[in-house]
């Protein structure tokens, strides 16, 4: 399992701040600027579970780390393919795929049980379980 201070610091390996402030509708955001500098909002810490904070600033560094921005004003501009780049890093900044395995066989099978043991909530256990068996995060046609 990566630890939330191995997030910061990838974070700031990739020289990208990290504030935390309200944010009770969207719960962490993140953004790049016209210079291609990003920057990472999350909500307070206190008023999320410690995986789902931990999921949240993956997914949010799986956007500044592979440019994965939308424009909500373009027509073109493809959301979903912009979240699914953002999760699959997260994924595999979260959750190897040896980790995965070895979780199953030490008996950790069920969704929720596996997803309390590897730190993450479980909708994202399900992409990373569909990422590793079938290479896509489409949770919803397996689960």
């Amino acid at each position: 399992m990566t630890e939330l201070s191995t997030l910061y610091r990838h974070a700031e390996e990739l020289n990208i701040p990290v504030y935390h402030l309200p944010l009770p509708v969207t719960g962490s955001l993140s953004t790049m600027d016209g210079a291609g500098r990003c920057a990472i909002g999350l909500d307070l810490p206190h008023r999320r579970s410690r995986n789902e904070f931990r999921v949240r600033l993956a997914h949010e560094l799986g956007h500044c780390a592979t440019g994965s921005f939308y424009n909500r004003y373009s027509p073109c501009d493809l959301r979903q393919l912009h979240e699914n780049r953002a999760d699959k890093y997260a994924v595999r900044l979260l959750i190897s795929e040896e980790a995965l395995d070895a979780a199953v066989a030490q008996g950790h099978t069920e969704p929720w049980d596996l997803a309390d043991y590897l730190g993450v909530d479980e909708a994202f256990l399900k992409k990373a379980v569909c990422l590793y068996t079938y290479g896509n995060l489409a949770a919803e046609l397996y689960f």
